[in-house]
């Protein structure tokens, strides 16, 4: 099969063999050329910023770079202004990639990557996706993600689908009838590997557990599955498993800077070491321990074009123990910072663990296929969810004593079902949303 996919990379001026090459290079770093790697690009990329972008001079108040600890960490807010205001002397968006962000941390904005750090992204994506068998060029993708609903946004989303041997399945509406559609094109299509959006991949899985179907038996081509963009529980994890009969993939990214950290053959979540330098941060700024939760704060090592520098992500985290400078392992991914519920008494609780304490309960009769979370006031919560018959009384008790136990009594529920939940434009599902 004709190589398209590296092909068009090639024709859009991302210089892949230089990328390949060097990526190759880094991970066949011993443990001492890696500790010398790594803190020769922090300093060369902090350098070059400081030297070459207002932007990041007038935050660090200095063009000459002292000590990396008293560097400022760089949030979402200092970006919300002109990307024209935010790029490197020689860096245009005629020569540099530009995209948005999602804005699902509430807080969207546009950013660039200069050629060769964007071609280092594909080259850390095609060896990653390559230790489950997996080829851009060759494998056909049944994918799970939103799409731009304009007539030009839509169609190029279409054509570089196809220059990536993609098939995608739109996932604003995944009624039985779509997902019985969606099951037919398994049944028709080869496909090597799924990957998209966990809550709509589940959505899918939850279908096939109803029909009483594993998804190999009528597509025995299927290897593997790949989930992102949003959490992954374990209960969902092993529902996936059984229905599809492929191992599933854990991947966590960011558009503005690159895979994060994927599951790797071990079963372990290694962060990308090798394009990004990982911190994990508490309220001070300071490191935290392996094994404690801090914000996760990342450096994008070869981006010239817009600094990314001791970049709060917007995401709370734990680095394994275990974790090495070369190998770090990401234990736990607890949610985003701003997804954080203040309650009455004071005490503050990520959103993600009324999902938690509900889910096990809600789920329980395999008749709720999704739900969301909402705080409308201190002391009350909205629960929206997807069902075929409405939540009984017994449930309900269920839940609150559950909540009452976890985190604190005396607070309100409204249980609201519905047709359908909403999602944001490009169809991700915010699994909290605190409305204070």
């Amino acid at each position: 099969m004709f190589p398209l996919f590296d092909l068009s990379l090639q024709l859009n001026n991302f210089p892949m063999k230089e990328a390949k090459s060097e990526l190759r290079k880094i991970v066949a770093f011993s443990e001492k050329e890696y500790e010398v790697f790594i803190e020769n690009k922090k300093q060369e990329i902090v350098n070059f910023h400081l030297q070459n972008n207002p932007f990041y001079q007038e935050l660090v108040d200095s063009k000459e770079y002292k000590n990396w600890e008293n560097l400022p960490v760089l949030n979402k807010q200092n970006l919300q202004k002109p990307l024209q205001e935010r790029l490197s002397k020689g860096y245009s968006t005629k020569n540099s990639y530009i995209n948005k962000t999602s804005g699902s941390s509430g807080t969207p904005f546009i950013f660039a990557k200069d050629k060769y750090c964007h071609a280092l992204t594909w080259a850390s994506n095609i060896y990653r996706f390559g230790w489950y068998g997996i080829d851009f060029n060759t494998s056909c993708q049944a994918r799970f993600y939103g799409i731009p609903m304009d007539f030009i946004g839509n169609k190029k989303e279409r054509f570089k689908d196809f220059l990536s041997h993609r098939f995608r399945f739109s996932i604003f509406d995944l009624s039985d009838a779509v997902l019985e559609k969606i099951l037919k094109k398994f049944k028709n299509k080869k496909f090597d590997y799924i990957n998209g959006y966990t809550s709509s991949i589940v959505l899918f899985a939850k279908y096939l557990q109803k029909k009483n179907i594993v998804l190999t038996t009528i597509c025995p081509s299927l290897k593997v599955c790949m989930v992102t963009s949003e959490m992954l529980f374990e209960d969902d994890k092993i529902l996936l498993e059984k229905q599809f009969g492929v191992p599933i993939i854990n991947e966590y990214g960011a558009s503005e800077l690159d895979l994060i950290a994927f599951q790797n053959k071990e079963g372990q979540w290694q962060v990308n070491s090798e394009t990004l330098f990982i911190e994990i941060l508490d309220e001070n700024n300071k490191v935290v321990p392996n094994g404690n939760s801090g914000r996760i704060v990342i450096t994008s090592l070869f981006n010239k074009a817009h600094p990314f520098i001791r970049y709060d992500i917007g995401d709370i985290g734990i680095l394994d123990e275990k974790s090495t400078l070369q190998k770090p392992i990401l234990k736990k991914l607890i949610g985003r910072t701003n997804d954080v519920a203040v309650l009455p008494s004071g005490k503050k609780s990520p959103g993600l663990t009324f999902y938690y304490v509900t889910k096990s309960i809600i789920e329980d009769d395999g008749k709720v296929k999704e739900f969301v979370i909402k705080q409308t006031k201190i002391d009350s919560f909205e629960i929206e969810y997807v069902s075929e018959v409405e939540l009984n009384l017994e449930q309900i008790k269920k839940i609150k004593k559950a909540i009452e136990l976890y985190l604190e009594p005396d607070l309100n529920f409204i249980f609201i079902r519905k047709d359908s939940l909403e999602r944001g434009n490009r169809g991700k599902l915010k699994q909290f949303k605190s409305m204070l």
